[in-house]
């Protein structure tokens, strides 16, 4: 990835999966896993959350995720799933 994985504030990211995705993604990361796998782990951990969740669903929900939290250090709200 090459870049600082700066942490964003829990109070910023309003679903659990979303945070839950974010932290994970970030970890992963940060211990050494690579993109792909680091992606495609979180994208489990989100149909965990949300079984009734398409696997193409679950993917771009945590493409856009990762892309607002990690890769812009974006702070706003996302779109997502309706769950708190």
């Amino acid at each position: 990835m090459g870049r600082a994985m700066h942490p964003t504030p829990a109070t910023t990211i309003a679903r659990r999966c979303e945070r839950a995705v974010v932290t994970a993604y970030r970890e992963l990361r940060l211990s050494g896993t690579d993109d792909l796998s680091a992606f495609r782990a979180c994208a489990v951990l989100y149909r965990i959350h949300h079984p009734e969740a398409s696997v193409a669903e679950a993917r771009r929900l945590v493409a856009e995720w990762i892309d607002h939290h990690i890769v812009r250090e974006g702070l706003g709200p996302t779109r997502g799933c309706d769950c708190a």
